[in-house]
């Protein structure tokens, strides 16, 4: 089973936002507000921003509570509704009693269509969080497209995979947490993201955090779009917060190789096509999240900007 690209637009704009956290959720979300309303400005159609950008990933994560998520969730839903764009935002999530890394993805209406739990854990995660158990797939404006999560980018299955169940954009939200000499190294693009486009044929969306972090932990920025032929279309620094716009011209975007992997050699053609059955199957009832909907505010009663649980 392969499953054919949906027709979607011919381009479509997007935005990576490459951020500083701050230390609190209210903090990041006035940052997410800024970027979101800077990348509507530029007409973009959808804005990635890094992992864990509600919190930041060196927060406290033993103090969130289910409500502070959810709140902070419910502003990043009016905000993709008040600008009619799509956000891609990385924030932990509580699914089935336990804290999860994920990337929720909102379409213009604010409505959360797509909530992807990180599923290959970094040594630094597993304190903390709980894998998932299935591949991102999701439209953007009709556009199927999948999401990896920081370090994930060393399982090319979980691309493969998707783009043979007919992604064709890749999104990629990280949060760098590196001593200065490896964030170092890191700098100048060489990190394997444009290999990644080209052996799949697809577009290519990067959205890391910058500079320090906290503690000694650095992140190398770099936050990049790619073409699917591998040209970088788009690159930031390694200092400073941006917002990187770039068309993709989605007739590039072919999926070839992957659908050439489908097809030989022959003996495994069968056991893609059940491993991409069962991929579509999982990533829409995984994929699902229900947010309450947010308090009524009365009339001449100032909002509190802070939320509860918060640092900073």
């Amino acid at each position: 089973m392969s499953v054919p690209a949906s027709p979607g637009p011919a381009r479509l704009r997007v935005a990576a936002v490459q951020m500083k956290f701050a230390p609190s959720i209210a903090g990041n979300l006035a940052k997410i507000e800024r970027a979101t309303r800077e990348a509507a400005r530029r007409r973009a159609d959808a804005v990635l921003f890094p992992e864990c950008a509600l919190t930041g990933y060196a927060y406290d994560f033993g103090g969130l509570a289910p409500r502070d998520v959810e709140r902070a969730l419910q502003e990043v839903a009016g905000l993709a509704r008040r600008c009619r764009i799509n956000l891609l935002v990385g924030s932990p999530v509580f699914r089935g009693g336990r804290l999860r890394n994920c990337l929720v993805v909102f379409d213009r209406r604010g409505r959360p269509v797509h909530c992807y739990a990180k599923c290959q854990l970094a040594d630094s995660d597993r304190p903390v969080f709980t894998p998932g158990n299935a591949i991102a797939l999701f439209e953007i404006d009709g556009v199927r497209s999948t999401a990896i999560i920081c370090h994930e980018r060393r399982y090319p299955e979980l691309v493969r995979l998707a783009v043979m169940a007919g992604a064709r954009i890749l999104f990629h939200p990280n949060a760098g947490m590196d001593r200065l000499s490896v964030s170092r190294r890191k700098r100048g693009g060489r990190d394997g993201i444009a290999v990644r486009a080209f052996e799949n044929a697809v577009c290519y969306v990067y959205a890391n955090s910058v500079g320090p972090q906290g503690g000694g932990w650095w992140s190398a920025g770099d936050s990049k779009i790619v073409a699917p032929d591998g040209r970088v279309l788009r690159l930031a620094d390694n200092e400073r917060e941006t917002v990187l716009t770039a068309d993709l011209d989605l007739s590039a975007a072919t999926r070839k190789y992957a659908l050439d992997s489908l097809r030989h050699p022959r003996f495994l053609s069968p056991h893609w096509r059940g491993l991409v059955r069962e991929v579509v199957r999982r990533a829409g009832t995984a994929g699902r999240l229900d947010l309450p909907a947010p308090p009524r505010v009365r009339k001449g009663r100032p909002r509190d900007p802070g939320l509860p649980g918060s640092r900073g």
